[in-house]
């Protein structure tokens, strides 16, 4: 019997080593993938990514943002704290710097919300309609909070991360991902 693809657990370097080369093989083959004869920046967004938040790397996401290829590191800091810096796939730019908190009792993140996390689903399935995946609390670079839940859609067949701004209920962002390598 094979392990589960993601309940693999980080063995220091070597393992993070091995998550980069997959992701190195996967983006420089995302070209032909994505539609598109514009080389993908993948090494230069790595590279800015952990210079804007040093740590590991603990996943790697491809996905399309309104029309525009990004890659989201999901990065453990040597400051203690979870980090996801998105990089435009194509200029190799930081666009955005978000700060994961490990559940909705985190103070930067309890001060914020207003609606539960159950509201938030409900919110997002209703649009995107499928089964959850994966949710996470994130502090957004002007502080607010917001729930991201991975939905594997019923409808179109594809994954999608929503974000439901936690004070609001309103949907932020909805992206389709495109692959993931890395810890879920």
């Amino acid at each position: 019997m094979q392990p589960e693809p993601f309940k693999m657990e980080l063995k220091g370097i070597k393992m993070t080593k091995k998550l980069i080369a997959s992701a190195i093989l996967l983006a420089t083959s995302s070209v032909a993938f994505a539609g598109t004869d514009t080389p993908h920046q993948f090494e230069k967004c790595m590279a800015a990514a952990l210079e804007e938040r040093p740590g590991e790397i603990v996943k790697v996401e491809f996905k399309n943002e309104q029309g525009a290829h990004m890659y989201e590191f999901d990065i453990r800091g040597i400051d203690g704290s979870d980090w996801d810096v998105e990089c435009n796939a194509h200029r190799g730019l930081v666009s955005e710097v978000e700060r994961e908190v490990d559940n909705v009792n985190h103070p930067l993140f309890k001060s914020k919300a207003k609606i539960s996390e159950a509201q938030a689903r409900e919110i997002a399935l209703a649009i995107y309609p499928g089964e959850v995946t994966e949710a996470e609390y994130e502090i957004e670079p002007t502080g607010s909070a917001s729930y991201e839940f991975d939905i594997d859609t019923t409808i179109s067949g594809h994954e999608m991360k929503v974000e439901v701004d936690a004070t609001s209920g309103e949907i932020t962002e909805a992206n389709r991902e495109i692959w993931q390598i890395g810890l879920e």
